[in-house]
């Protein structure tokens, strides 16, 4: 039987540097490995961390993409357009409706006529909404911090400074190459 919440460990996920070079090797590829290394392993992690949110706002009976949505609402005052919110989370607006369905099924949001725009929809956070948000905030922030504690300040604030830079990278993944 297998565990639904079992997390692999790095050693299954990503290659080891001896890995990457044999490749790199095997294709006669001049590329700098430890870059590669680097984009492999933070892939890696992008994908275990994927599936441990999903873990985790499973237990409050979300998944990411609604949390991300109630989050977003409250942090707009509790109203937006659909098209707003498909802008903040940087999704599409078909995957933002679906958010929105299930939420307003489950009683945490609501379509009504915008306060800013009366020939629009607006989607806003109930009462219930906004008590799922503050019920769930002490767990919810305690498990995020403890997941990076075992960095100092110093180290989250080199952490955040490299994170953004290689974020801005991604595009080199999605963008079409270069013709030569």
């Amino acid at each position: 039987m297998t565990n639904e919440n079992h997390i692999p460990n790095d050693q299954q996920m990503a290659p080891t540097l001896e890995q990457m070079k044999r490749q790199m090797d095997r294709y006669e590829l001049d590329v700098d490995v430890q870059a590669v290394l680097v984009a492999s392993r933070l892939m890696a992690a992008g994908a275990k961390l994927e599936h441990a949110a999903e873990v985790h706002f499973s237990r409050f009976g979300l998944s990411t993409g609604r949390y991300r949505l109630l989050a977003d609402l409250e942090d707009n005052e509790g109203e937006e357009l659909p098209s707003q919110l498909a802008e903040h989370l940087g999704v599409t607006r078909a995957t933002v409706t679906g958010l929105i369905d299930t939420l307003a099924r489950d009683g945490l949001v609501s379509r009504r006529t915008s306060s800013q725009d009366g020939r629009q929809k607006a989607v806003i956070l109930t009462e219930q909404g906004d008590k799922k948000l503050r019920d769930m905030a002490q767990e919810h922030f305690k498990r995020m911090e403890a997941m990076v504690n075992l960095l100092s300040r110093e180290e989250r604030s080199v952490f955040l400074d490299l994170l953004g830079r290689v974020t801005q990278g991604i595009s080199a993944l999605t963008e079409e190459p270069e013709e030569t």
